[in-house]
C-alpha cells in the first residue's frame, strides 16, 4: 500500500509540475490574463488526472497484486494514451567520412650515404641480376620473358621514373624504348639531356599482362628494388611519369593535377609529376603542359629556359 501511494504522489508531482510549466511559458510570452477558454481546460486537465490517479489507488488498494506496469497502463487508457511505449527508435547509422587524399612528407636525408661512383655501378649490377630471378608475383613471373631493371647514369642529376615495362620492354629488357621511349629521348633532350647522362627505372620490373597497370601489390613487392635504386643514385632530382609513379612514389592518392606545377620532397630529391610519354601520344595536346613541367625542371636546374623555348 505504501508503494501504492508513492507511485501517486510520483505522478500528481509530474501533473503539477507539468500545468506549471504550461502558466509559466504563458508568462514568459508576456500573457499576464489567460482566457476562460484556456483556464478551464487547464483545471479540468488537473482535476480529471487527479481524479484518475484516485481510481488507480483504490484499484491498487483493491488488488494489491497489480504490479505498477499494471498500474502504468490503467493511468494511459484512463487519458486516452496508448498502453505500450512506441518501440525504440534506431540510431541512423554513421554518415561515411569521405576519404582525404594522404601525401607522405619523405623530406630528409637518404637512409644511406652516397657510394663512389664504381660501388654505385657494381651495387646496381649484382641488384639487376638478383631481380632478373625474382618470383615474388606469379602472374608477372609466369608472363614475362625478362625482367627491366632500369639503365642509365650512375651519377646522374636527374632520374625519369616510370610505370611499367610494355610489350617492347619486355622483349628488350631495357625501359622505355619503342614510341614511348622515343618520346621520353626527346623530351630528355629538350632539357639540354641525353638518355647517357640520366637514369630510368620503373615501378614494377615486369610487363604486366596486356600493358595493364601494376597491382597493388605487384608494385608492393617491387618496392624495394625501386627504392634501393634511388638510394644508390640519390639524384638531385625525379621526375615521375604519370599517375601511377607519382602516387606511388610519393605514397599519395591526390591527382596528377594537384601534384603537378610543384615540387615535391623525396629524401634529398625534388620530385617533379609530369604526363606519361604515352598518354601524349594518345592526347597530343597536352604535350604544352608537359613542356611547361620541363621547363620547371630546367629553370631549377638552372639550364636557360628561354633558349630552349625558342629551339622548340
Amino acid at each position: 500500500m505504501s508503494e501504492s501511494l508513492e507511485t501517486t504522489g510520483d505522478i500528481e508531482s509530474v501533473t503539477h509540475q507539468q500545468v506549471a510549466r504550461l502558466l509559466e511559458h504563458f508568462n514568459r510570452c508576456g500573457v499576464t490574463m489567460l482566457p476562460k477558454s484556456i483556464v478551464e481546460p487547464t483545471r479540468i486537465a488537473a482535476v480529471q488526472t487527479q481524479s484518475v490517479m484516485s481510481q488507480a489507488v483504490t484499484a491498487t488498494a483493491v488488488a494489491p497484486s497489480r504490479t505498477s506496469s499494471d498500474l502504468t497502463a490503467a493511468i494511459r487508457r484512463s487519458v486516452g494514451a496508448p498502453t505500450t511505449s512506441p518501440p525504440p527508435v534506431a540510431p541512423s547509422p554513421p554518415r561515411p567520412v569521405a576519404a582525404q587524399p594522404i601525401l607522405v612528407s619523405l623530406d630528409g636525408p637518404y637512409p644511406v650515404p652516397l657510394l663512389p661512383v664504381n660501388e654505385r655501378t657494381e651495387r646496381l649490377q649484382a641488384r639487376a641480376a638478383e631481380v632478373s630471378q625474382c618470383m615474388r608475383c606469379d602472374v608477372l613471373c609466369s608472363s614475362r620473358k625478362q625482367t627491366v631493371y632500369g639503365e642509365g647514369n650512375v651519377a646522374a642529376r636527374v632520374c625519369f621514373f616510370g610505370e611499367a615495362p610494355g610489350e617492347e620492354e619486355d622483349s628488350t629488357g631495357r625501359p622505355f624504348v619503342g614510341r614511348s621511349g622515343a618520346l621520353l629521348t626527346k623530351m630528355i633532350e629538350a632539357c639540354t639531356l641525353s638518355r647517357d647522362q640520366v637514369y630510368i627505372l620503373n615501378t614494377v620490373k615486369c610487363r604486366p599482362p596486356g600493358n595493364r597497370n601494376p597491382m597493388p601489390d605487384e608494385i608492393a613487392n617491387c618496392r624495394e628494388y625501386f627504392e634501393e635504386q634511388l638510394q644508390i643514385i640519390q639524384p638531385q632530382y625525379i621526375v615521375c611519369l604519370g599517375l601511377v609513379a607519382v602516387q606511388t612514389l610519393l605514397k599519395t592518392t591526390q591527382s596528377i593535377g594537384k601534384l603537378r606545377s610543384r615540387f615535391h620532397k623525396y629524401h634529398n630529391s625534388k620530385v617533379l609529376a609530369t604526363y606519361h610519354p604515352s598518354y601524349l601520344l594518345r592526347y597530343p595536346d597536352v604535350k604544352r603542359e608537359a613542356w611547361t613541367d620541363l621547363k620547371m625542371l630546367m629553370a631549377d636546374m638552372g639550364i636557360d629556359v628561354a633558349a630552349q623555348t625558342k629551339k622548340t
